[in-house]
């Protein structure tokens, strides 16, 4: 399976919070949900083919603590509760016991081994939503295949900041679009490490 990161941010790369005031405030975190403004038909239709491609979830323990709290509450017609709640749902987490959000499987230990199995299994896509520290640490292991951000028109000013980790990465743009609410999306392919080169002049950048 492809691992894809689907990340909401800000404009200033703040990516905690999205989706309402109580979702994440740890760390004293009080500027939550600043992406819900500017939601629109545009970016719901392009959110629902990304899920059609998913065959699990993966998430991290805080990410997954509040999907499980919020999404089964959320009913029907919304487009994404059936798909949300049936998916498989694996949590990268030392400290949580059993999942309640069935189904859901806890991965414990080193990322790169617990997730590289689950990649290694046929299928189309493991999706990563929110829990930007876990994603940082599959970009830092080298097993994110497919980075897709959702950039608000907005600066928050406070809160984690999108992909913290140490490993440089190489991207290929692969989708790009702008929703009638604002929203940049942009879709890229990882490709390896970073390029690096001195600037000479434009003669040898173009």
């Amino acid at each position: 399976m492809r691992i894809t990161v689907t990340q909401f941010v800000t404009l200033d790369g703040v990516a905690q919070g999205p989706g309402s005031a109580d979702e994440d405030p740890s760390e004293g975190f009080t500027r939550g949900g600043w992406f819900v403004p500017h939601l629109d038909e545009a970016f719901v239709a392009q959110a629902s083919d990304w899920l059609d491609l998913a065959d699990g979830l993966l998430l991290g323990r805080r990410t997954y603590e509040a999907f499980a709290r919020d999404w089964p509450q959320i009913p029907e017609p919304d487009p994404f509760t059936v798909r949300m709640n049936t998916l498989p749902k694996y949590v990268v987490s030392d400290t949580l016991g059993t999942g309640s959000w069935n189904p859901t499987t806890v991965l414990r230990g080193d990322v790169a081994d617990t997730v590289g199995v689950l990649k290694d299994q046929p299928g189309r896509e493991l999706q990563v939503h929110g829990s930007a520290r876990l994603a940082a640490s599959l970009l830092d292991a080298g097993l994110v295949d497919v980075l897709r951000v959702a950039i608000a028109p907005v600066i928050i000013g406070q809160g984690r900041r999108l992909l913290t980790g140490n490993r440089d990465a190489a991207l290929r743009l692969v989708e790009h679009r702008v929703t009638p609410a604002g929203l940049v999306v942009l879709g890229y392919e990882v490709t390896g490490a970073a390029r690096r080169a001195e600037y000479e002049g434009v003669s040898s950048a173009v």
